[in-house]
């Protein structure tokens, strides 16, 4: 005798409930048997947090679905299914835009979703998320398909049940203050977060719920545009000093002369400008967490007094003699390789041996495979809500173009470039269209992954790869020219050039300084009068 299909479809997903299982797996079967039971062309589940519904498994959708963050007063299908008692379909003229419209795979271009129905996971009689499935094809859904799917939607209500309760149960047994400071994280949302389901990704993840609870100094390295305050942001709000603030301070930003007073404070009549008091950073973050961005950037005389302050808690404001104490966690990030600055001479070795108790270095973007497509997909979320289209999405040959890149500006590379394509996109169309789809061609990538050749200006030789040169001496070549032709081009001028570097002026001052470009005057244009410079009295650079 042959099962009823809804018996063969629950009863291995009821054997699951009492197996240990990640919850994305979990989640994943249960759409696998969803659309076994209910043929469609998309299935996927999604988890209310906060006022938005954050894709946690997909079936049938484009694969940056799972980046993209859904705000529901700005989908009325979502906020309609939250609101319903049991499923919901809706009629296939319904005029309220489908969030899915041009994301369902199994069709090229961006058809609209024609058959859509849906149901409210409730979790503690409260709406937890939601069931959907999709169709491109109208009357794909029945009456008797609605009853099937709030059998089904109870089942997932048991499955994300489980999954709660295994994930509380390890949470409790790594930190038991984890469960408070998800609630603490409920009511004040940060609105980024790091996305990634990579190797290397769930390994710094890993890391990073291993050393949050814990009160060391941490050090964050990566390329540029990685997100590194992200990851400082991720540690502080799962330590035990979340509740309290976390102040940051980008190093690089601030000349020298003002770093002191930035960190430890002053008294009126310090220096010139100084009319009041006023505290610094480490008094602002007592009892939470002091952020130093660029921290390989501070000068040699700072990072002695910056040293005192980790080592004693105490600091002195700037004209003052009176002992402040404080207590802060440290967490300190830089895009440099902070050994090679102490080899170099630019960093303290016992000031670094004090920062990197617990290093993580944050992976580039080109090292994370298919987590570009989920970043794709958060962005390309921010930018329909913010300009108001009715569905953005990515085409395959755009998709792999993304995956191809190489991605030297990591991630903050990805959210300029999607920005931009999408504007551009939107201003080639002669009606505003609904959905909007991104070719290749529209976001101007290399199709093959390599490093943009950068000629050799006129005067200057070619980067030497003799043998004999190290890396470090090739890079700092490159570095070198890059840098004086960017100058030469802007006149000299120095914000003209940290502009079309990409850098902040004070970035540039202290990187000329380093490859012994700094002294160029402001008035040289050709080769000899560079070199005349160079052999001459050392001229001023200009600021």
């Amino acid at each position: 005798m042959t099962s009823h299909p809804l018996l063969q479809a629950i009863i291995p997903l009821v054997a699951d409930l009492a197996r240990e299982l990640p919850a994305t797996e979990r989640y994943r079967r249960l759409l696998e048997a969803l659309r076994v039971l209910l043929p469609c062309d998309a299935a996927a589940l999604l988890r209310l947090e906060d006022g938005w519904l954050v894709p946690l498994a997909v079936d049938g959708l484009s694969g940056d679905t799972l980046g993209r963050r859904f705000r529901v007063e700005e989908h009325p299908r979502f906020a309609a299914l939250l609101e319903a008692e049991g499923p919901l379909r809706f009629p296939p003229d319904s005029t309220l835009p489908d969030p899915y419209d041009g994301l369902v795979e199994s069709h090229r271009g961006h058809l609209p979703v024609h058959d859509c129905v849906g149901c409210a996971v409730r979790f503690d009689h409260k709406p937890w998320g939601l069931l959907t499935l999709d169709d491109l094809a109208p009357e794909r859904f029945s009456s008797l398909d609605l009853a099937v799917l709030q059998s089904f939607g109870s089942l997932a209500a048991a499955t994300v049940s489980v999954a709660a309760r295994i994930e509380q149960l390890h949470s409790r047994a790594e930190h038991e203050s984890l469960r408070a400071e998800g609630y603490r994280l409920a009511a004040t949302p940060r609105s980024r977060s790091l996305i990634g389901r990579s190797p290397s990704m769930r390994q710094l993840q890993k890391e990073i719920e291993l050393v949050a609870a814990s009160e060391l100094p941490v050090l964050i390295q990566g390329e540029t545009g990685v997100g590194k305050e992200l990851v400082a942001e991720a540690l502080h709000a799962r330590s035990a000093r979340a509740s309290r603030p976390m102040i940051s301070l980008n190093c690089a930003a601030l000349p020298d002369t003002l770093v002191e007073s930035e960190l430890f404070g002053h008294v009126k009549g310090a220096f010139t400008g100084a009319i009041g008091e006023r505290p610094g950073k480490f008094e602002l973050a007592d009892g939470g967490t002091l952020f130093l961005d660029e921290v390989g950037e501070l000068a040699l005389n700072v990072q002695a007094k910056l040293l005192r302050v980790l080592q004693s808690g105490q600091l002195q404001r700037l004209g003052s003699d009176r002992e402040h104490r404080v207590d802060v966690r440290l967490i300190a990030a830089s895009n440099r390789n902070l050994a090679d600055e102490v080899r170099e001479g630019r960093l303290r070795a016992d000031f670094y041996h004090r920062l990197s108790v617990y290093p993580l270095h944050v992976p580039p973007l080109r090292e994370r495979g298919r987590d570009v497509l989920l970043l794709g997909g958060f962005f390309l979320e921010e930018n329909r809500s913010r300009l108001g289209l009715g569905g953005l999405r990515l085409d395959a040959g755009a998709q792999q173009a993304l995956l191809a890149h190489g991605w030297p500006g990591n991630v903050r590379e990805l959210e300029h470039l999607l920005g931009r394509s999408v504007l551009k996109a939107l201003g080639r169309q002669p009606n505003r269209p609904r959905i909007l789809s991104l070719t290749a061609e529209d976001l101007d990538l290399p199709k093959t992954r390599t490093e943009p050749a950068v000629p050799p200006a006129e005067g200057h030789a070619p980067v030497t790869t003799a043998q004999n040169v190290s890396l470090r001496e090739a890079v700092a070549q490159l570095e070198r020219r890059l840098v004086t032709d960017t100058l030469a081009r802007h006149g000299f001028n120095r914000a003209a050039a940290a502009r079309a570097l990409g850098l902040d002026r004070a970035n540039l001052a202290r990187l000329a300084k380093r490859l012994g470009v700094a002294e160029l005057p402001g008035n040289a244009r050709g080769t000899g009068q560079r070199g005349a410079s160079r052999s001459s009295a050392p001229q001023r650079s200009s600021r």
